[in-house]
């Protein structure tokens, strides 16, 4: 199971990006799949989460700026984030758990994709 995550990159502030992260490989199903980012010198927090039912939960933070969707067809989650400023430069990276097709569910990570907001 592979996360490829895309749409990263350098956005002025109060812009608008899109992120999309795209499951590939072997696997009988994909769970929650969500959005975590970390910023320079900071933990890893988490943004999103949706479940494969669209039931979505947001960093209180976050809300109202930022939506999570996805389309089970194309195992692709996205993340739209509106009104960037500069505490919103991290690198963000997707999860999901998945069954593979042999063995027990796990989670799985992508690679991470930077968006950088200047002001």
């Amino acid at each position: 199971v592979q996360l490829q995550a895309s749409g990263g990159g350098l956005v002025q502030a109060g812009e608008s990006l899109t992120l999309s992260c795209e499951v590939s490989g072997s696997f009988f199903l994909l769970g929650s799949m969500g959005w975590y980012r970390q910023a320079p010198g900071k933990e890893r927090e988490l943004v999103a989460s949706i479940t494969r039912g669209g039931v979505t939960k947001y960093t209180d933070s976050l809300k109202g700026r930022f939506t999570i969707s996805r389309h089970n067809a194309k195992n692709t989650a996205y993340l739209q984030m509106n009104s960037l400023n500069s505490e919103d430069t991290a690198v963000y990276y997707c999860t999901t758990n998945a069954w593979p097709l042999i063995g027990k569910e796990e989670i799985y990570w992508g690679q991470g994709t930077l968006v950088t907001v200047s002001s």
